[in-house]
């Protein structure tokens, strides 16, 4: 029984612990970017030893992907939820776009967050093709699926249509927030989202 009670201690130590790393790991990239990131500077934000950094997490890509994660299970997980077969598509849809947009417009650091794996991906691919396996491919494929599954929606491509989706989605979020066009090309969030849904539903019923 007090094994069982230590071993369950260790492994709670072990999580904040890894959270730590994760806090502070953010607060430097979204400082310094990727590159100007080292494991040296995370530790010291994370106020632990760089062997404890690299007991965690192998080398700063593995400790990135690892953010990756996080950010999805978080704070994308609930778009997954949404995207149910059974859910009318006026609803699931609208919804989808509404928190989609929320999500990320209204959270500044998943903004600046955003410019650097932007700004890096040129000298680092493999960021952004972490950025897309965990965060975009499932989002993509659950909403490919729920279009799929509706064919009252009369879309004769699926893929094409949920890239089409979030594609305006993200193209919104690039324009207006990340590249500060909203002060040049206003566009209201709910216009946005009206327009979309709309044109998502516009073979229904054909």
């Amino acid at each position: 029984m007090a094994r069982a009670k230590s071993t369950e201690l260790k492994r709670e130590s072990a999580g904040e612990k890894v959270e730590q790393i994760l806090k502070g790991a953010m607060q430097e990239f979204l400082a310094h970017g990727y590159a100007g990131t080292s494991m040296d500077r995370v530790a010291a934000a994370a106020g632990v030893s760089k062997a404890t950094v690299y007991s965690y997490f192998a080398d700063k890509e593995g400790l990135f992907a690892a953010l990756m994660e996080g950010l999805a299970k978080k704070r994308f997980q609930i778009l997954l939820d949404i995207a149910s077969p059974t859910g009318e598509a006026k609803i699931v849809l609208r919804q989808l776009a509404e928190t989609l947009l929320n999500q990320v417009t209204e959270d500044a650091e998943h903004i600046t967050f955003m410019r650097v794996i932007i700004a890096e991906s040129g000298r680092f691919p493999n960021l952004a093709k972490i950025f897309i396996r965990q965060i975009t491919q499932p989002v993509l494929e659950k909403l490919v699926h729920y279009l799929a599954s509706h064919p009252e929606l009369n879309i004769p491509d699926p893929e094409a249509a949920a890239r089409i989706f979030l594609g305006s989605l993200v193209q919104f979020i690039i324009i207006q927030e990340i590249l500060h066009g909203k002060e040049i090309v206003p566009l209201d969030k709910e216009r946005m989202i009206d327009s979309l849904t709309h044109f998502m539903l516009s073979g229904a019923g054909k």
